[in-house]
């Protein structure tokens, strides 16, 4: 599986969300400024090459939908992630965020309880 732009990201995330879109609703749902509707058709044309997305034909306009699910590249994402800048060590990834307090205690103390609920 390719590694997704910034920008494809943030598309398929909006196509994850609704599923089945057209390209004027991607644009429609973009938060900061969108691109040109060309240059988006363009980048959900690339998606689909890459294998992301599908479409459906409804005359010269596509309807696209996504093809990988969003879990599925997330766990691509955060593994590739994991060996890059953690030494594939989930304790070193979980210390960072602690360091840098972007996690509390109490969410550590969270995370340690459903670990133990689910073992």
């Amino acid at each position: 599986m390719l590694r997704l732009t910034n920008k494809e990201e943030e598309i398929m995330k909006i196509i994850w969300r609704l599923n089945k879109v057209f390209v004027k609703e991607i644009k429609a749902e973009m938060k900061e400024e969108a691109p040109h509707y060309n240059t988006l058709s363009t980048i959900v044309r690339n998606l689909e090459e890459k294998g992301f997305v599908g479409h459906e034909a409804f005359g010269n306009t596509h309807r696209y939908f996504p093809i990988i699910p969003k879990e599925s590249y997330r766990k691509r994402f955060i593994n590739n992630s994991l060996v890059a800048y953690y030494d594939n060590s989930y304790k070193n990834m979980v210390s960072y965020f602690a360091k840098e307090q972007k996690i509390s205690i109490e969410e550590l103390k969270e995370i340690i309880a459903l670990i133990e609920k689910d073992k």
